[in-house]
């Protein structure tokens, strides 16, 4: 890829509508200095105190955060918080892009906010140590009035966006936003409006979602397929392509070291490798920067092999922030994707 048509894609950027669908988390970041231990006169165990805490829109909000580093013209939201603390803190995190239409995200009685919590030793001179998570979510199923509005939302925002990107970052089937009656109405909404893009990625695998593009990584897409999770990156690529020609959808699968490799129907699978390693490296937030990508570049009218050489720029960038959920402008993957 050359200077020229990197603009010409990231020039399309600002005009684009992207309805962000799934689960919102609150990443909140507590900066332990371990300077200032002392050890508990009750319990007489070791305190932990927290010099700083910092907190960031997670899950979905990370790639919102990504598509916002990239200059999207409108991120939509779609989803939902509690009405606790950690509620307010999300909604006020959203609110700071200024791309976000906040329009189709609510705050209700019936859900608390999904949230992690993530304690960090911060010692002078050393890579931030990443203690126990404590994680807040919801254990029972999504209240059907929850799930019918987000419904009534995505009926609303297909005849307007120009890219849908799900994601589910839920464990338990049907605790967060893209439970089951919301599935239904995006299947229905494929029916409605086929040319519409939408990209779908979940933790739990994508077995469940409906006729829709996938991105997953490799343990995914063995299991969805049965294919062997050793095959040489020929055989896998083929078998990418079968997929992506029997959904009639495109298929992403991330690799780890070796990559990415996608096809869309009626094409050649193709793969592209990772970009090299400059240290040390923190992989968190790297997938949601390549679901970013892709569904940009995807948007703007980008090939396969170009929307993935952008991606795995993006995570190239994004893993060697360390000690947070990083994220990838455009500037930071500009000199990375083009030959001068």
């Amino acid at each position: 890829m050359n200077g020229e048509r990197f603009a010409e894609l990231a020039g399309r950027y600002s005009e684009l509508r992207v309805a962000l669908v799934g689960d919102f988390c609150l990443d909140r970041y507590l900066e332990i200095d371990p300077a200032r231990a002392e050890t508990s006169i009750e319990t007489g165990l070791e305190v932990f105190n927290v010099a700083r805490v910092r907190s960031q829109p997670g899950g979905c909000g990370t790639i919102l955060n990504n598509l916002s580093a990239l200059g999207a013209g409108t991120v939509f939201p779609v989803g939902f918080a509690g009405e606790d603390g950690e509620g307010y803190e999300l909604m006020h995190a959203l609110g700071q892009a200024g791309c976000v239409d906040l329009g189709h995200f609510f705050q209700t009685s019936e859900r608390r906010t999904f949230s992690y919590t993530k304690p960090l030793v911060m010692e002078p001179g050393r890579s931030p140590k990443e203690l126990n998570r404590l994680d807040f979510k919801n254990w029972s199923p999504t209240p059907k009035p929850v799930q019918e509005q987000i419904a009534s939302s995505l009926y609303a925002l297909a005849k307007q966006v120009d890219v849908m990107v799900l994601l589910e970052q839920v464990d338990e089937a049907d605790t967060g936003v893209l439970a089951g009656g919301v599935l239904e109405a995006l299947n229905q909404i494929r029916h409605d409006h086929p040319e519409l893009l939408i990209l779908a990625d979940s933790r739990r695998g994508p077995a469940h979602f409906p006729s829709v593009g996938l991105k997953m990584n490799r343990e995914e897409f063995t299991g969805l397929t049965g294919e062997s999770a050793d095959m040489p990156l020929a055989e896998l690529c083929a078998a990418i392509g079968r997929l992506a020609a029997e959904r009639g959808q495109a298929v992403f699968v991330s690799l780890s070291e070796d990559g990415i490799a996608g096809a869309r129907p009626g094409e050649a699978p193709e793969h592209v490798p990772c970009q090299p390693l400059r240290g040390e490296i923190d992989i968190v937030g790297a997938g949601d920067s390549v679901m970013a990508n892709l569904a940009m570049a995807l948007a703007a009218g980008a090939g396969t092999s170009e929307a993935m050489t952008l991606a795995m720029a993006a995570a190239s960038v994004v893993v060697h922030q360390l000690g947070t959920t990083g994220t990838a402008s455009q500037q930071d993957i500009r000199p990375l994707v083009c030959a001068y």
